[in-house]
């Protein structure tokens, strides 16, 4: 949640002053981005546009007090995600020290979208959209793993980012899937029922569930890294270590299992009575 917030707050406003910066050179629209990225229709795509696009009638202007709570809402996102890399590997936390990698990471990362938004555009509609996925998938698995160096301060080896820059890329692109069939939905449902703000909860549901893949696939990715170091340095458990694991696992998913009959079945009675 805290990396969804610090997402929110700093990709928005940036995406709005890139559009308004660069606008003249390169066509940058978001909210154009976002709907046709995501097949948005009707109360949603208004409302995405209204909230991305400011009134033609009015000239926006960034002072330098915008400028100055823009950057340190972008540090603030940095530094989260550089959280997440040095409590998964371990790390000595380095904070406001690390800010200058966390302002490259930024600029890798509107790099990224924009060269994630160009394949879209080029491969999406082609064989229903496998090759736009497939080349996505590696531009992020590179994206992840630089990232992971980047905002660890090299203190974490390539080799060992290469895991989770697959796994990462494997369940992003299943992400991807599943948010291009549900998100429309979504920012329709949000749309009709709260207006305008609706599509801030939208995006904000959206960001949840991205930075819980990104979590997910991080704790993963080390584990899978650990397995991998032991595997070729030679360590190897015993069978005994691998049978308690076994059903050390086996007995949690039973338990687990166990305390979702019985809250179904007080539930049903609740309901009965």
């Amino acid at each position: 949640m805290a990396l969804a917030s610090s997402a929110f707050t700093a990709l928005v406003p940036l995406a709005l002053l890139a559009g308004a910066v660069l606008g003249s050179l390169v066509h940058i629209d978001p909210a154009e981005r976002i709907i046709d990225r995501y097949d948005l229709s009707g109360a949603g795509a208004d409302a995405v546009t209204f909230l991305f696009s400011p009134d033609q009638h009015d000239t926006a202007s960034t002072g330098v007090f915008g400028v100055l709570f823009l950057t340190i809402s972008v540090l603030s996102f940095a530094r989260a995600a550089q959280r997440l890399f040095e409590q998964t590997w371990e790390l000595r936390p380095l904070s406001v020290r690390n800010s200058r990698n966390g302002l490259w990471w930024i600029l890798g990362l509107g790099a990224y979208a924009l060269v994630s938004g160009w394949i879209t555009a080029v491969l999406g509609g082609r064989l229903a959209g496998l090759p736009a996925l497939a080349c996505e998938a590696v531009v992020t698995a590179a994206c992840l793993v630089w990232s992971g160096s980047v905002l660890s301060a090299k203190r974490i080896v390539r080799r060992e980012l290469i895991p989770f820059g697959v796994v990462g890329a494997v369940t992003t692109s299943l992400y991807s899937w599943g948010a291009s069939l549900y998100l429309p939905r979504l920012f329709n449902s949000y749309a009709d029922r709260y207006g305008v703000v609706g599509s801030v909860f939208a995006m904000i549901s959206a960001l949840f569930a991205a930075m819980f893949v990104l979590v997910a696939s991080a704790s993963l990715g080390r584990e899978v890294a650990d397995e991998l170091g032991r595997i070729r340095q030679g360590v190897r458990p015993s069978e005994h270590e691998v049978r308690q694991e076994w059903e050390s696992m086996v007995e949690q998913m039973r338990s687990r299992w166990r305390e979702v009959r019985e809250d179904v079945s007080r539930r049903r009675k609740r309901t009965r009575s």
